[in-house]
C-alpha cells in the first residue's frame, strides 16, 4: 500500500531519479506495479534484484523484515531509504546503522513529514524567531487507521490485518508518533532530555491505542504529542484530527489539516500562510536525490534520527504499558478507577474525570478564587483545563 500510494508515484515526479527495478516476494504483485508505473524490470528473487544496475534501494516491507533487508542491501553495496520503524528492536537498528556506516553507504529513514512545505515554513519561522522563544509544541494525530473491522473468510467480524499488524509492532506512537517526535527535534534543533508516556486502552492489545507523550528538550521547550489509532475507528462516518500548535513568548503558529488552515499570530498581527498537506513523498525524494548526488545527507532524516525517535516512542509506550497495571494519580490507567488505586483524598485534590462516582464538593474558606461551585461543575483535567 505505502509503495503504491506514496513512494512510487513520488519517485516518478523527480527527474533525477529512475525506478529501475522492483522486487516483491509476490512476483505477480511486482509485475502489476511494474506495468502500472512503467518500470523496466521486476524480479522473482532478491539476488536478481540486487545484482541489477541499481544505485539505491527503497525498503517498504513490514517492519519485522527491515533488519534483513538493510543488511542484504549493505552486502550488495546499495544506499538505503527505509520506511519506519527501522526495525523491531534498538539492537537491530544499531547493527543496521553500523553495517551501513562500515560499508560507507548512506542510510535514511522515511520521515516524509519534514518535507511538507508547511513543515519547512515552520522550521524557517522558528529560526527567524517569529513567535519569540518557543516554549511549547502541541502535536496531535488522532485517526482511525482506516477502520477497526473487516469480515474474515468465516464471515466473522474481526480486527483488520492492518490494525493487528500495527498494534503488534508497537501501536500508534511507535508507528505514527515517530513523525511528530522527529518534527519536534528538527523544528527546535534540540535534543530530547526526557520523555513520559501515558496510555489509554480503547482496545485489547498490549500496547495502548491512544497515547500521550511528553518530552522535555535541552533548549527548555516542552513537546506534547497525542496520537491515536482508535479515534472514530468504529464510527460510520469517521473523521480525523491532525494539528500542530507551536507556542512561543511572542505568539503562536497553528496548522490544522482538516481545516486546511495555517496561521501565524504574534504581536505584529496575524498572517495566513499557504496551507500544504502534512507530508510530502516527492519533497523527500528530491532531497534524497540531492543526498545521493552530493554524498551529504542535507535535510534527509538519517538512521540516527530514526533510532532516536524509535527509542523515545518505545520507551514511552513501555512506560505506559507498565503503568497500566501499576496506576497512580500521575499515571492514571484507562482500565482503573480511583477506588482501584486507593485514592481517598479530599475530592478537590482528585481529578474529577478520574472518578466513576459523583462527588458533592464542599465549600471551604480556603478555596481558590474563581473555582466553580456550580451543582454541575465542568470536568477538571489534571492540568487544570476544563471540559464543558
Amino acid at each position: 500500500m505505502i509503495a503504491e500510494q506514496g513512494h512510487l508515484p513520488a519517485i516518478k515526479q523527480v527527474p533525477e531519479l529512475q525506478i529501475y527495478a522492483l522486487y516483491d516476494r509476490n512476483f505477480e504483485r511486482a509485475v502489476e506495479l511494474q506495468q502500472h508505473f512503467s518500470v523496466p524490470h521486476a524480479y522473482k528473487t532478491e539476488e536478481e534484484f540486487y545484482s541489477s544496475d541499481i544505485d539505491a534501494v527503497v525498503i517498504c516491507t513490514p517492519a519485522p523484515v527491515h533488519h534483513k533487508n538493510v543488511l542484504d542491501a549493505a552486502k550488495a553495496k546499495k544506499h538505503v531509504l527505509c520506511e519506519k520503524p527501522l526495525a523491531m528492536t534498538e539492537k537491530d537498528m544499531l547493527e543496521m546503522e553500523k553495517v551501513m556506516n562500515d560499508a560507507e553507504l548512506q542510510f535514511f529513514i522515511g520521515f516524509n513529514y519534514r518535507f511538507s512545505q508547511s513543515s519547512i515554513d515552520i522550521h524557517r519561522l522558528l529560526r527567524e524567531r517569529a513567535i519569540g522563544e518557543v516554549r511549547l509544541l502541541r502535536l496531535i494525530y488522532n485517526w482511525h487507521l482506516h477502520g477497526k473491522w473487516e469480515i474474515n473468510e468465516d464471515g466473522e467480524q474481526v480486527d483488520t490485518a492492518l490494525r493487528k499488524g500495527r498494534m503488534d509492532e508497537g501501536g500508534p506512537l511507535v508507528d505514527c508518533g515517530v513523525h511528530q517526535i522527529d518534527l519536534a527535534r528538527w523544528w527546535l534543533e534540540s535534543e530530547v532530555e526526557w520523555q513520559h508516556g501515558i496510555g489509554v486502552w480503547l482496545d485489547t492489545y498490549e500496547a495502548p491505542d491512544h497515547v500521550y507523550l511528553h518530552m522535555g528538550h535541552d533548549c527548555g521547550a516542552h513537546t506534547k504529542v497525542e496520537v491515536s489509532f482508535s479515534y472514530n475507528a468504529t464510527s460510520r462516518d469517521p473523521r480525523t484530527h491532525f494539528q500542530y500548535e507551536l507556542i512561543g513568548t511572542d505568539g503562536v503558529i497553528r496548522y490544522n489539516r482538516e481545516e486546511h488552515s495555517f496561521e501565524l499570530r504574534n504581536s505584529h498581527g496575524t498572517q495566513y500562510l499557504p496551507w500544504h498537506p502534512e507530508k510530502s513523498f516527492a519533497g523527500m525524494y528530491r532531497e534524497f536525490a540531492k543526498a545521493l548526488a552530493s554524498g551529504k545527507p542535507g535535510d534527509m532524516p538519517t538512521a540516527h534520527d530514526g533510532i532516536l525517535a524509535s527509542r523515545i516512542a518505545r520507551t514511552a509506550t513501555e512506560e505506559a504499558i507498565h503503568n497500566r497495571d501499576n496506576p497512580s494519580r500521575n499515571n492514571p490507567s484507562s482500565k482503573m478507577t480511583a477506588a482501584d488505586v486507593h485514592v481517598h483524598a479530599d475530592p478537590e485534590e482528585i481529578p474529577i474525570d478520574f472518578l466513576d462516582l459523583p462527588l458533592k464538593l464542599k465549600k471551604s474558606r480556603d478555596r481558590q478564587p474563581g473555582r466553580s461551585l456550580s451543582p454541575n461543575p465542568a470536568k477538571e483535567k489534571p492540568g487544570g483545563s476544563k471540559d464543558t
